[in-house]
Formats: structure tokens, sequence, C-alpha cells
């Protein structure tokens, strides 16, 4: 990484320039030059930080994960990319999916509906957000464009964590209670 990455990594503004100034036809040279060399905040989420926070056993209860969470999701709903970490290990990554029910949504949160063409499948949930741990699933959170979220903890993480957020165990539970009783 060179000097300008690295000290753009960091937040602070590069000595050197990271563009070439041109003239423009409608703005003079001086404009368009100071224009680009003023310090903008940053809106790209921190794909690290992102992975942190979702690997957490509550993100919603880590104060700095808040904001980067929800500016995530609301990156995700706008179509921009989802965000990645090049300080990640090999085996460590989060990846963005969008649910497609029944298949990528978990029943809890799956319903069906008669239409003309036959039944149709809806999930609450617009996508899931997998962390990996060393090769292995560790959450899944399922986000809403309403900005509801639940994360599914896989079982190394329950392990590892010891305590964790469960509200996505909590409602699979009451599903399939529903489920047995013939609901």
């Amino acid at each position: 990484m060179d000097k300008a990455q690295t000290s753009a990594a960091s937040g602070s503004v590069p000595d050197r320039p990271v563009f070439a100034c041109t003239r423009s036809p409608r703005l003079g040279m001086v404009a368009v030059c100071a224009a680009l060399s003023l310090p903008l905040p940053a809106l790209a989420v921190d794909g690290c930080q992102l992975l942190l926070c979702l690997a957490a056993p509550s993100w919603r209860a880590i104060p700095e994960c808040v904001p980067t969470v929800t500016q995530a999701l609301r990156d995700l709903l706008r179509g921009r990319a989802f965000p990645a970490c090049a300080m990640a290990s090999h085996g460590n990554a989060a990846t963005h999916a969008w649910s497609d029910a029944p298949r990528l949504c978990p029943p809890q949160y799956t319903w069906t509906y008669e239409a003309p063409h036959g039944l149709v499948y809806q999930c609450l949930y617009q996508g899931a957000i997998s962390v990996t741990v060393q090769g292995v699933t560790f959450t899944t959170t399922w986000w809403s464009a309403s900005g509801d979220a639940v994360t599914d903890f896989s079982p190394a993480a329950k392990a590892q964590l010891g305590q964790w957020d469960t509200r996505f165990d909590a409602e699979y539970t009451a599903w399939l209670a529903g489920e047995r009783s013939g609901r």
C-alpha cells in the first residue's frame, strides 16, 4: 500500500495529491482543484468494522456499531456494493445475499399466499449478511428495509461467545411450537 492509500485508510489527508487537476471549461483550474482537495466526510462503511460488529454478540448493544451497520443496510437498499475488509485474514469475511423464500429465508420469517399462478413465497427480510470466521459461518444477520434485523448465531459462535442475542432462537422456537400444534 502506498503512502496515499495508507493515509486515506487512516483518515488523514495525504501529503501528495491522489488525483491530477485538469482545466474545466466551466470552472477555472483553481476552482476544480480546490473543490477536489477539500476533505469530504467518508460515506462508505468500513468493511472491517462492519465485519467485527456483525460477529459481536449484539451489535445493537455496541454504540460504535449501530451507525456502521445501519449505514451498510441503507447502502444495500440503495444498490451499493457490500463493503469488503482487506485486512481480514483468509477464511474471515462477510458477504451479502438477497433473500429468496423459501430457499434463502428462515422458516419462521417465510409466509405464503395463493396467487392466480400458484403459491407465492415471501420473506420478512430483504437480505442476509453472513460472517465467516476461520472458514465457518459464524453469524447470519437477516435485515429488512424498515431497519429491523435479527441474527442467527451458529453453534460455533455460541460456543465461542457464551452469550448472544437470542431473538432468532426464540422466534424459531415459537414458530416450531406453532407448526407442531398444527397452526
